[in-house]
């Protein structure tokens, strides 16, 4: 029976023996006839053969099997490590191709080469090749769930670390910079291969996973405080203000300067303060919400006929570009250039320094995130028979159910990395074993399972339970609190629904939903619910007879009804004004809101 072939889905023709005619195909690619990059899938269900040579595909190298033997030989090796080969010449020589997900539907491969047997067309490169490159920084990552191994992924994206050597000059949107990072102690070859050494984003720590007074309950974590005094997990923040001069018809442009008194909307002298005769701030100057960074004139919006001959008579208006309410910082770097369109721009960096607070985020490797709840001072803190204290208390429940044995491991690696002073290959699939690394912390002098007596920090009392202590490579995420915190009181609203703005940036209120109103009414709190729900009270006019909403005439100062005029009675009625609004769109649409009125009680 004839099997069908296409090419990037266009019907090309057919072939009578589909099994020698994709084997060709392969034969002819590995000799470097065809694209190296052309993958050939044989769909036994349809009967049709589809060949692929489009963008956009995963493709991943393998080295191949034939006869039950990988045909990347020992010479191969010692030629790849004299130099002798490189990678493109294994491709060419047709020892590894590369498959993308079609092709990979009609190959075995093997995981590791003592597996290999006759019916297998491929072996893994390497055991860790089947992760990404985030997840190979995972130390032990076999141990672990798949689902924490991700998170324990993404979490490394969001580490505070040393971005970018060149960062003094650079005007990022919101970068950090951690100031004391650190090279873990327990690594993977992804970490050699990487070079994470340049741009390393943890540090490591002495952690024991004990509860401590509750404040490590449900993910929280506890500091030691005089760590984060000594510069534990330290960091700054930065963050540009930019200010545009544009030109406008007529010759107009904005002015950079310190605005004077007749300018339109000038601030106060106060918010002027930190400029300098240029109209930008100085360099280190402390800056608070309010206070101008670059000051700046515009001309005004709208001229008459008469100001359009005399464009010297117009008031200028005040621009300046401000701090927004909630932000502060130092001014650290200020740069004068130019604009895609050619007008003049000046950007400030500010700078903060973050130090680790309650609320911060921090997580280890294994996708063990937790939020600071306490910090402590050292003197309070549990220490163990040589005196030492943890910089973090991790807490026992976060480990039985997410089942991250790799987060207990690493500790006991760590703790002997430290005290053998040598770095712990922890490499997916191929770390260093368990009971090596057991064995080596008892000939160092502690307990092989890594647990230790402490002595509580304020009574001084030995504990009854020994506890697990040991190092560890934590990170600080870039969730801080101080970005996230939001309050209101009274603030701006919304036009159409006059509620408050939404969001951090607009001032905005938090909105209470159905959810948070139950829980009000559970707790009995009944004024609170209705100081909430009052946000957009309003008091409008109902006419008792139509049930429309009327309004207040200003000439003869009386309320009206949009049917009756004066001839019916009116009464105030309390509502929410979304509700009026919603009155009023049904009206839009022809449907007739009549409102029944009853007296109050």
């Amino acid at each position: 029976m004839a099997t069908e072939v296409y090419v990037n889905q266009k019907y090309l023709g057919t072939v009578d023996n589909a099994a020698l005619f994709i084997e060709d195909f392969k034969d002819q690619r590995r000799k470097g006839q065809v694209e190296i990059q052309a993958n050939v899938y044989h769909n036994t269900i349809t009967n049709e053969i589809h060949i692929s040579s489009q963008k956009g595909r995963s493709l991943r190298p393998l080295i191949i099997v034939k006869g039950g033997k990988s045909l990347l030989t020992e010479k191969h090796i010692e030629q790849l490590t004299a130099g002798e080969i490189t990678w493109d010449d294994l491709t060419k020589q047709g020892v590894i191709e590369y498959l993308d997900a079609g092709e990979e539907e009609n190959a075995l491969v093997a995981f590791i080469e003592d597996q290999i047997t006759e019916n297998h067309t491929h072996v893994e490169i390497t055991q860790g090749s089947i992760v990404g490159i985030t997840t190979a920084l995972v130390p032990f990552g076999n141990f672990n769930p798949s689902s924490r191994l991700i998170i324990g992924s993404k979490n490394q994206k969001q580490a505070i670390g040393f971005y970018a050597a060149n960062y003094h000059i650079r005007m990022d949107m919101d970068s950090n910079l951690m100031h004391y990072p650190q090279y873990p102690i327990i690594k993977t070859q992804l970490h050699d291969v990487t070079n994470y050494a340049e741009h390393p984003a943890g540090q490591n720590i002495v952690v024991a996973i004990m509860s401590y007074k509750g404040y490590n309950m449900e993910d929280g974590v506890i500091l030691n405080k005089s760590s984060v005094q000594r510069g534990l997990a330290r960091s700054s923040y930065f963050r540009p203000v930019s200010a545009e001069l544009l030109r406008y018809s007529g010759g107009l442009t904005d002015e950079l300067e310190i605005p004077d008194k007749e300018t339109k909307g000038y601030r106060t002298e106060a918010e002027y303060k930190f400029l300098e005769e240029d109209g930008i701030i100085y360099p280190e100057a402390k800056l608070n919400e309010g206070d101008v960074v670059i000051g700046r004139t515009s001309p005004p919006r709208f001229l008459n006929s008469l100001d359009e001959y005399n464009l010297s008579v117009g008031v200028r208006r005040e621009s300046s570009v401000a701090l927004k309410h909630g932000e502060r910082g130092i001014a650290d770097f200020i740069t004068l250039t130019e604009s895609e369109e050619g007008n003049k721009l000046i950007q400030v960096r500010l700078r903060e320094e973050r130090i680790p607070e309650i609320g911060d985020k921090f997580t280890s490797r294994h996708g063990q995130k937790g939020v600071v709840g306490i910090l402590i001072p050292s003197a309070d803190l549990p220490f163990t028979q040589s005196g030492v204290t943890p910089d973090l208390i991790f807490t026992p429940h976060g480990v039985s159910s997410r089942m991250t044995v790799s987060h207990l491991l690493e500790l006991i690696g760590a703790k002997v990395g430290a005290l053998a002073a040598r770095h712990v290959d922890a490499s997916l699939f191929d770390s260093e074993k368990e009971v090596d690394l057991r064995d080596e912390l008892s000939r160092l002098g502690f307990k092989e399972d890594g647990t230790e007596v402490m002595y509580d920090g304020i009574s001084g009392k030995r504990m009854v339970a020994r506890i697990y202590v040991g190092n560890m490579y934590y990170l600080r995420l870039r969730h801080m609190v101080a970005n996230k915190m939001q309050s209101r009181a009274r603030g701006p609203i919304q036009l159409l629904t006059r509620q408050p703005t939404e969001g951090k940036a607009r001032e905005g209120g938090l909105r209470l939903g159905e959810m948070e109103k139950d829980t009000f009414v559970a707790h009995g709190a009944t004024l609170l619910l209705k100081e909430r729900f009052d946000s957009d009270k309003v008091s409008v006019p109902v006419c008792m007879k139509s049930g429309l909403i009327g309004y207040f005439d200003g000439r003869t100062k009386q309320l009206k009804s949009p049917i009756y005029g004066d001839d019916s009675d009116m009464a105030y009625v309390e509502m929410s004004y979304a509700f009026k609004l919603l009155l009023n769109e049904l009206l839009s649409l022809g449907i007739y809101p009549h409102i029944t009125l009853k007296d109050k009680f």
